[in-house]
Formats: structure tokens, sequence, C-alpha cells
């Protein structure tokens, strides 16, 4: 009887570690998700910023986006190098907490 219930504890913090084990993964899992979403927001911001006839302004650039059914707010700044034909730009986006997910850096040429 002492065994069954010893075989029982085991088994039972066996099955406790796994169940924190999975909370862990789907915690995991959500915020790679978001990173991801994040991301693609900010590659696509950079397309446009890229292809876009005209240059960028020079300073802060914000917006809202949708994808994936959720809002993204995004920052854009665009500043100058030591070349002047050249423009770097940093893209930010976060989620609807204000927590940025994703960064991103491109460069344009000036026309």
């Amino acid at each position: 009887m002492i065994e069954m219930l010893v075989a029982l504890a085991v088994f039972s913090l066996a099955a406790l570690a796994l169940l924190r084990l999975e909370g862990a993964t789907m915690a995991s899992t959500f915020t790679l998700d978001q990173k991801l979403m994040a991301q693609t927001v900010a590659r696509n911001i950079a397309v446009e910023t890229i292809t876009d006839p005209a240059a960028p302004t020079f300073g802060k650039t914000s917006g809202e986006e949708v994808n994936g059914g959720q809002s993204w707010r995004w920052t854009r700044q665009t500043v100058r190098t030591a070349d002047a034909r050249v423009a770097r730009v940093d893209i930010a986006v976060a989620d609807d907490a204000g927590r940025t997910l994703a960064g991103l850096t491109v460069v344009r040429t000036l026309k």
C-alpha cells in the first residue's frame, strides 16, 4: 500500500512538471508569434519606404497598421548619413501595450 502511495506521489509530481512546461511553452509560442507579426509589419514599412518614388522626409514619422487581425504602432526615424546621397531609416514596431517587439534599419538612396 505504501509503495502505491509513493508511486502516485511521484506520478503526480511528474504530471505537475509537465503541466508547468506546457504553460511555459504556450507563453513562449505566443511571444514568438507576436514578434514574428511585428517583424512582418517592420519589413512591410521598410519595403514601402524603399520602393516609394519620393524619398522619405527626415525626422520621425509614425503610423498604425493592421496585420494579422491586430493593430500595430510603428515609428520611422530617417536621418542623414555621411554620404549625402544615402539616408538611414530606423523602424520600430510596438503592440497595443506599447512594447517594442521589432526593429529594423535600412538605407535608402536619395534622388
